[in-house]
This record gives structure tokens, sequence and C-alpha cells, in this order.
């Protein structure tokens, strides 16, 4: 089942990301201990599966 843009913010912040920045519908989050950023589209729809897969990649979760 797809995550939600909210759903993966709220993953990425369990494992120790910061929101930094939004510029319109994107938000921007670091991990100061990895020193890792990521940008998560924020659109009502659900992220498609290689977007959220990409996402959890470049964090370092998956």
């Amino acid at each position: 089942m797809p995550m939600s843009s909210t759903q993966m913010i709220k993953l990425l912040q369990k494992n120790g990301f910061v929101i930094i920045s939004q510029n319109g519908s994107h938000v921007k989050l670091k991990n100061f201990e990895t020193n890792k950023t990521v940008i998560v589209p924020y659109h009502s729809k659900d992220l498609k599966k290689g977007l959220e897969q990409a996402i959890l990649k470049q964090a370092g979760l998956k």
C-alpha cells in the first residue's frame, strides 16, 4: 500500500530527520547525524512506489 506524503514525513522524523524548510509543495528534511538531506513532495496524492523507494534509499532507510 503506497504511503502518503504525511506518513513519509512522520517516518523520516522518527528516524532522526528534522524539517528545515518548505518551498511550495516540497518539504526539505535533514538528518544532522548522518548529514543526509531528503526532499519529499507534499501533495494530496499518495507517493508512487518508485518515488517512495527512492526517498527511503536517499535517507538510508532501505
